[in-house]
């Protein structure tokens, strides 16, 4: 697969467990013809980690203050986080959503969070990354009455009809490594079935772990097995869903040839696939 066709639409590359051999995974990333990464934040405190990746590797980032954490998000953070929008301009605000999964959730402090943030979205012209557990209709409810330019809806487990109000909306969905289990049989079956031009592919990693990689944290070199998983899927060939996913992710976060930049690798890694 050529270089540079492969997006990986949700990458968390900032997070500790890569800490020791980083460019080693962006490295492996490029050579399997990842091409861009896009890095969400999770909270103020690791703004700063986020922004390392784009300095460092060329990644496109997004800024937001993640569901999961609402416990450790003050109000000022959401201060902070304008003040990184307007200075840093990241692609997208995300990650941010809702989260009705994990037991013992202040759920109001999350729908008011996200609203907050919606909000700033739409201050600054700003497309989202969402996220989205258990809560599809009541995510859907406040982009209605928030409505932002649209984004991505990362990791989509939701049915076919909320699949369509996502899409009507002007998302994209996102599938990974929960498809490549035979039996995520919903999930398998959206990708199959959707339109073409409303998938994109992302890892998550370290997260979702992909059927042939449980016992290991996922990394973005996955990409390329997502793209056949896809493919096989869809009756499709690996190049043309990479090249699909691949423009579907420039469509929903607005990227121009110049703002899609490239991953690169550190100048210190020799041999590096991105040089040749």
């Amino acid at each position: 697969m050529s270089p540079a066709l492969l997006i990986d639409s949700h990458c968390h590359l900032d997070d500790v467990v890569f800490d020791a051999r980083r460019d080693q995974v962006v490295q492996t990333a490029l050579t399997a013809g990842v091409g861009q990464i896009v890095v969400p934040a999770v909270s103020s405190r690791l703004f700063e980690a986020t922004l390392a990746m784009r300095q460092r590797y060329g990644c496109l980032i997004a800024l937001g203050l993640h569901p999961m954490y609402c416990r450790e998000h003050l109000d000022d953070h959401l201060a902070q986080l304008e003040a990184q929008l307007q200075r840093h301009r990241p692609v997208a605000v995300g990650e941010i959503g809702l989260d009705h999964w994990l037991p013992d959730q202040d759920l109001p402090r999350q729908e008011a969070l996200f609203i907050e943030q919606l909000k700033l979205a739409r201050r600054y012209d700003l497309p989202v990354i969402l996220h989205v557990r258990k809560a599809q209709d009541r995510v859907l409810k406040y982009l209605r009455q928030y409505a932002v330019g649209g984004g991505i809806a990362h990791a989509f487990n939701g049915s076919q009809q909320q699949a369509e109000a996502f899409v009507a909306l002007g998302f994209k969905l996102g599938f990974g490594g929960a498809m490549t289990y035979q039996g995520s049989q919903r999930i398998r079956r959206l990708a199959a079935t959707l339109p073409a031009d409303c998938l994109v592919l992302e890892t998550d990693a370290p997260d979702i772990r992909p059927a042939w990689a449980q016992d290991q944290p996922n990394e973005p070199a996955n990409l390329a097995r997502y793209a056949a998983e896809l493919a096989s899927l869809r009756a499709a060939t690996p190049e043309e869903m990479a090249r699909q996913t691949s423009a579907n992710v420039q469509q929903a976060l607005r990227l121009t040839p110049a703002s899609l930049g490239g991953l690169h690798c550190p100048a210190q890694i020799s041999s590096c696939p991105a040089d040749k």
